[in-house]
């Protein structure tokens, strides 16, 4: 009968220390959360311990102290693997509860941070909404005050308008009144001033001229000229064929004999740059004009036709064309 406590001791002892390596192969019969150390120390080393002394007070006198001092060393180990184990699962215990605390303290440290992270973003939100409302405030009164100084503008523009047509209207009413206030002198100037241009041109100073040959005076004649509001330009056009019509002239010449009757040079050189002339023809027609009165080298000649305002060598063509 010892043997077989024994043997059974032996077997749970074994069981035992396989369990407290791997507990779930000895404890694979029982629940899930009791496959662990403790559950092998509390099973198979009392199951040791116990056929421990089973086997001693079966065991004959001779085996007690043998026994007995086997017992002894199975019951330290086993509870030293108890303490062992404790310890161990005091650790796991810690370590889960730290790891628990940990996650816990995670948490609370994330949702802080978020509520933080929320309370920023509000606020960073409501400072760009202000700024948005101040800047649209701010394009608001930009633009309400534009609206006002465009409508101060537009009052004032039209103050000015209504004043200068005023005064235009005053003008005018005023030119009325000087035209009806004209005296008989300025009516008889006006009237012979249209009587010379009927049949011939005149420049302006030329015209005034005239008529203060006429008698009348500088500001009779003056006011005469220039209420009839001539086209000077067409005056030196007309003066200028006049001259080309009985006699011959370089573009020069022309433009310095207008200039001579009174027009200004802007008028005299747009009078002879719109007639279209043949300068070389006239050029032939001066020195034709020149040997039919007197006798020319013709050197002489060409040097006379330059004189005359001719380019060199539309002078040199008028002598060769004249045979000289």
């Amino acid at each position: 009968m010892d043997d077989f406590f024994l043997i059974l001791s032996l077997i749970s002892f074994l069981a035992f220390v396989i369990g407290m390596i791997k507990p779930g192969i000895v404890l694979s019969w029982s629940p899930e959360a009791k496959r662990k150390r403790k559950y092998v120390v509390i099973y198979f080393g009392t199951a040791t311990v116990a056929f421990f002394i089973l086997f001693g007070i079966t065991t004959p006198p001779t085996k007690e102290i043998a026994v007995k001092s086997e017992v002894l060393e199975t019951e330290e180990q086993a509870e030293e693997e108890a303490k062992n184990e404790a310890e161990e699962q005091a650790k796991i215990d810690a370590e889960e509860q730290a790891k628990k605390e940990a996650e816990e303290q995670a948490k609370i440290d994330a949702e802080e941070q978020a509520k933080k992270e929320a309370e920023e973003q509000a606020k960073k939100e409501a400072e760009e909404q202000a700024k948005i409302e101040a800047e649209e405030q701010a394009k608001k009164d930009a633009e309400e005050q534009a609206k006002k100084e465009a409508e101060e503008q537009a009052k004032i523009e039209a103050e000015e308008q209504a004043k200068k047509e005023a005064e235009e209207q005053a003008k005018k009413e005023a030119e009325e009144a000087a035209k009806n206030a004209e005296t008989m002198a300025q009516t008889q100037a006006v009237q012979m001033a249209q009587d010379y241009l009927n049949y011939t041109s005149f420049s302006r100073p030329g015209l005034i001229a005239q008529l203060e040959y006429e008698g009348f005076g500088n500001a009779d004649a003056t006011y005469a000229v220039d209420k009839l509001q001539v086209d000077w330009q067409a005056q030196a056009v007309q003066t200028a064929q006049d001259y080309l019509d009985y006699s011959a002239f370089s573009r020069t010449g022309l433009i310095q004999q207008l200039e001579f009757k009174g027009f200004s040079n802007a008028d005299a050189t747009y009078a002879v740059d719109n007639l279209q002339v043949d300068w070389r023809a006239q050029a032939v027609i001066m020195a034709q004009d020149y040997l039919d009165y007197t006798a020319f080298s013709r050197s002489g000649l060409i040097q006379q036709l330059e004189f005359e305002g001719f380019s060199n060598e539309d002078a040199a063509y008028a002598v060769d064309e004249v045979g000289l």
